[in-house]
This record gives C-alpha cells, sequence and structure tokens, in this order.
C-alpha cells in the first residue's frame, strides 16, 4: 500500500509547488509587454504604452508609438505571436515608462526582467556598443541597469547594475579600461546568440541601494555570474526613468517582463520552457 501511496504524494507535491511558483509570478508581475497583437504592455502598474522619439535629448517630444524609423512592430515572428524588430542602428530611440513599471525603491530595491533576443551579433550588429535594453532616469554609467554587446568581434554579452555616477565615478571616467566599471559588471564571453533561435535573458536583483546588494545573470535559464555587496547607491527621480529598448541594437526582442522580486530558479526555468509568459499567468 505504502508504494502505492508514495508516487501520488509525489505528484500532487509537485502539482502544489507547480501551482504555488505561478502563483508567485503573478503576484510580482509588475510590467508585461508580450507583443502579441501590439506594443501595448498587457500588464502594467504604471503607463502600458511604448513611446518613439527623435533622440535621447528629446524625449521630452516623445510620441505615443512607433514612430522611430529604426523599429517596426512585426506580426507572427515573435515567439506566441508579433515581436518589435530593430533594423538598424540610429539616434531615434523607443522606450515605456519605467514609473512605477520597475517597483524602485530608493532604499533597498529587488526584482527581475525578463526577455528574449534574436539576432547574430557578429553579422548583424554595427560597430559600436549596443544595449537591447537599458533602464535609467539618466545614463548608462549613473543609477542604471542594462545589457549590452561589447563593440567589437568577438562580442562579449554583459549585465551591468550601476549606482550612483557622482559617487562610484566621480571624475566621470568613460567605459574603456574602467576598472571600476568592471567589477561591477557579469561579462559572458561567447554568449549562445544566433539568428532563428531566441535566447532568454533574466536579471535579478536584490537589495539595491543596500550594502547587501546582489545581481544575477541569466542566460537560457543557466546562470552567468552574481555580484554581491557592491553597495552602490541607486538614486532616481523615478518620473524621468525609461525603459529604452534597443539602443544601436540590430535583432529582435520579444516578451518583456518585469517582477518586483527576483525569480527563482524554477520560475526562470518554466518560463525558459514555455517560451510565453502570457501561458503560465492566465487564470
Amino acid at each position: 500500500m505504502l508504494k502505492k501511496i508514495i508516487p501520488v504524494l509525489v505528484f500532487f507535491t509537485a502539482l502544489f509547488s507547480s501551482s504555488a511558483q505561478e502563483d508567485t509570478l503573478k503576484k510580482s508581475l509588475l510590467f508585461y509587454a508580450p507583443f502579441n497583437e501590439s506594443t501595448t504592455a498587457q500588464v502594467a502598474a504604471g503607463d502600458s504604452e511604448i513611446y518613439s522619439a527623435s533622440s535621447r535629448k528629446e524625449l521630452q517630444n516623445a510620441v505615443k508609438g512607433l514612430e522611430a524609423s529604426n523599429v517596426v512592430f512585426a506580426e507572427d515572428i515573435g515567439l506566441s505571436g508579433g515581436a518589435l524588430d530593430f533594423k538598424k542602428k540610429g539616434k531615434p530611440v523607443v522606450f515605456f515608462d519605467a514609473f512605477r513599471n520597475m517597483g524602485y525603491s530608493k532604499d533597498s530595491w529587488s526584482g527581475a526582467i525578463s526577455f528574449w533576443l534574436q539576432l547574430d551579433p557578429a553579422k548583424d550588429l554595427e560597430p559600436g556598443f549596443c544595449d537591447p535594453i537599458q533602464i535609467t532616469d539618466v545614463n548608462y554609467n549613473d543609477a542604471s541597469i542594462w545589457v549590452d554587446f561589447t563593440k567589437e568581434n568577438p562580442r562579449d554579452f554583459r549585465l551591468g547594475v550601476i549606482g550612483d555616477l557622482a559617487l562610484w565615478n566621480p571624475e566621470n571616467i568613460g567605459p574603456d579600461n574602467n576598472p571600476e566599471l568592471e567589477k561591477r559588471l557579469i561579462r559572458v564571453k561567447e554568449p549562445p546568440f544566433k539568428r532563428g533561435e531566441w535566447t532568454h535573458i533574466v536579471i535579478n536583483f536584490s537589495n539595491l541601494s543596500a550594502d547587501s546588494s546582489e545581481y544575477q545573470l541569466y542566460v537560457n535559464g543557466i546562470l552567468k555570474g552574481t555580484k554581491k555587496d557592491i553597495g552602490d547607491l541607486f538614486s532616481w527621480e523615478e518620473e524621468k526613468a525609461k525603459i529604452f529598448l534597443g539602443l544601436n541594437y540590430i535583432g529582435l526582442m520579444d516578451e518583456l517582463s518585469v517582477f518586483s522580486e527576483p525569480l527563482s530558479v524554477d520560475n526562470i526555468s518554466k518560463i525558459y520552457k514555455v517560451k510565453s509568459l502570457g501561458s503560465l499567468i492566465q487564470p
């Protein structure tokens, strides 16, 4: 009899665990833009619309929608519908407002960002640094979270979680050969990006602005690095903060989501396997 009961218990334990994980995803989800049928976010704690501006200096003149010449919404090429297709490098920028959508806290900020990319960095990208996503109220080196491809082939893929510029880099030294910047980066050599294959990226971060800060980079469900106890202050004028997409990027982007707490290894694996977060958060 015991041999019959144990498999049943294992089944219901796994079922309960899976349900609890999905419930955690739903409760912590702040922002979700699946790009299935439009560019409007399906879930948003703040503004759900995407915006375009002619340059970073013209954000006050941004317009709703994809008016930038370098990116289009492309139907039926994404993981479960459409996707953003960044056609060329250029100054026009597209973004979502970060206000409320990132769950920012000035004292101890935690969360996660998940999205998918498709490109061949060696063949698709033009010379120069490229940031598929950059989240900041000022610039890449001042209270910013981003991933980038380095400027020359073979290109590394990097995560930067960078605190207040005035404190970590008061002389505003540039990004090349800057050891203070390098110690804040998680670097992936020979990243697995390919044309025709989607690559899943997760950024986990905990307790930013606190001495116990920690952040992680996952690629295709695999942990690529962790940084701990950097202790940078992370100060925003939150109303000015943006989720910039595709800065100098050429390729596809899909399934952008933001959570109010770091994702567990199990949930990262689950999102990677099912591809579309929507299938996990449906009632």
